[in-house]
């Protein structure tokens, strides 16, 4: 995979389980919007989702909670990600893996994760990280390649002594490998097909490949 010297970690579905933000997007907001308008906790739901839709995954506002809770009227956000800090919870692999990279390369977050949350994503293995970059809340912008060239920019390397590592095909994969990163797709349950170049299951398949 050529010179490497920063490892960038993608956070939710790589690091850290979906189960908070989850939790927060799809039990606390809808129980909140029901309280707020007299309805039931289903019917919130529905409608909630259904503006969460109307936005879509390919617009920052559908990362930003301060955004929503605005739009749905609720008031302070931050007593909700508190009450929901205990889902937080890490893959089984991340915490020794992060411990054996870290000896040898300089380990980054690379996020499209709201910063609000980062606290509570990264209680825990903060400590590995010489830095976190959230795209959306620090850079006003999805994992673009110009992104990913300010996130080398900013670490003084080239695209190519950087590998990058995260769930999501196109913004942790295709995106990076675009501007000559060494990106690897993380693919926990085989959805993406046969294992293909850069393909993995688990995070200790990392190690091995960064020997190749």
């Amino acid at each position: 995979m050529g010179k490497r010297k920063v490892i960038s970690f993608d956070v939710e579905g790589t690091l850290v389980t979906p189960d908070f933000s989850l939790a927060v997007w799809h039990e606390g907001i809808p129980s909140l919007y029901a309280r707020r308008n007299g309805i039931s906790f289903q019917e919130a739901k529905v409608r909630v989702e259904t503006e969460y839709q109307e936005i879509g995954d390919t617009r920052m506002e559908w990362y930003d909670i301060k955004y929503w809770f605005q739009r749905f009227q609720l008031g302070d956000y931050r007593q909700l990600l508190e009450s929901y800090k205990h889902k937080v919870s890490y893959y089984p692999e991340t915490m020794p893996v992060l411990a054996l990279l870290a000896k040898v390369y300089i380990l980054i977050a690379v996020t499209s994760s709201a910063k609000e949350f980062l606290p509570y994503l990264l209680f825990e293995i903060n400590g590995y990280f010489t830095k976190v970059f959230p795209s959306i809340s620090d850079y006003n912008q999805l994992k673009t390649p110009y992104f990913y060239l300010r996130v080398c920019q900013e670490m003084n390397i080239l695209p190519e002594e950087m590998v990058h590592i995260g769930d999501n095909r196109e913004f942790d994969f295709t995106i990076p490998r675009q501007i000559g990163i060494n990106a690897l797709h993380l693919d926990r349950k085989g959805k993406a097909g046969p294992s293909y170049e850069g393909s993995l299951t688990n995070l200790r398949e990392v190690a091995p490949k960064l020997s190749q």
